[in-house]
């Protein structure tokens, strides 16, 4: 090959390899605007169904009491009409967050699916598959995706704020299940990577008063609110930074 031959190679290569450049560049395009729509359209299904599960939830009026005190009812004979898994409601103040709570028999089916189980890329809010809802619980643990539309548990993030954590009508918690109309009061907050120990579920011994001093010693704001060994918590948890971190809630059971 000559000179000339060998110089109109080498162009060919480049011009190639450019257009192999646009191709995939083109190619990702495609993929992040069929994904952005995809977005678009799974969180505008969730905001009607939400409208429509809004519908069985009747806030109570009760005069000289404060708003931590409100009452609120569930019908969950219709919630359970749309969703036999359908396990609790969940309120959590200085957030957007007042959603139904799902669980299934795994951690993964409500990542991407709805409460009308149908799929869909924001999914819905959820329970740790190993809890019974029976009394029985030490650490109900809930989840649900940080969305960018503030949806799911998108606003849980608040929680990381001053103006949120130095609000004493924040520090309680509404978990409302067939059976009872729960309160807890907040007692850490943080942001943590990823990690298994705060999900845990079953204590031996004296291993739930170790876990709730860890999770005590990791809050940005010290609560100072005391916690024994026959005590129940609740946990609530979202990802963070591309799901390299998590935004952590925990919460003790109180009298209502």
């Amino acid at each position: 090959m000559g000179k000339r031959g060998k110089h109109q190679y080498e162009i060919n290569k480049k011009v190639l390899a450019l257009s192999i450049l646009r191709l995939l560049f083109l190619i990702a395009l495609i993929i992040s605007i069929i994904y952005i729509v995809k977005w678009y359209i799974d969180s505008k299904q969730n905001k009607v169904l939400e409208e429509k599960i809004s519908k069985t939830i009747v806030m109570e009026n009760i005069e000289n009491e404060e708003a931590q005190n409100t009452k609120y009812k569930v019908d969950f004979a219709r919630l359970k009409e749309i969703n036999n898994e359908t396990v609790a409601w969940l309120k959590v103040n200085g957030t957007d967050i007042e959603s139904t709570v799902v669980k299934s028999n795994n951690n993964s089916y409500y990542l991407n699916h709805n409460f009308e189980k149908k799929y869909n890329s924001a999914g819905w809010i959820f329970a740790d598959y190993r809890n019974k809802f029976d009394g029985t619980d030490k650490n109900i643990v809930i989840y649900g995706h940080n969305m960018k539309d503030n949806s799911m548990f998108g606003t849980l993030k608040n929680i990381l704020k001053e103006e949120w954590y130095n609000n004493e009508e924040n520090y309680i918690v509404n978990l409302i299940t067939e059976n009872e109309e729960q309160k807890y009061e907040v007692f850490s907050i943080y942001q943590i990577k990823s990690e298994d120990y705060y999900i845990d579920t079953d204590f031996k011994n004296n291993e739930f008063e170790n876990f709730v001093e860890t999770l005590k010693n990791r809050s940005v704001k010290n609560f100072n609110l005391g916690i024994a060994s026959e005590d129940s918590i609740l946990t609530l948890s979202t990802c963070a930074n591309n799901n390299k971190y998590r935004v952590v809630l925990h919460a003790k059971k109180v009298d209502k």
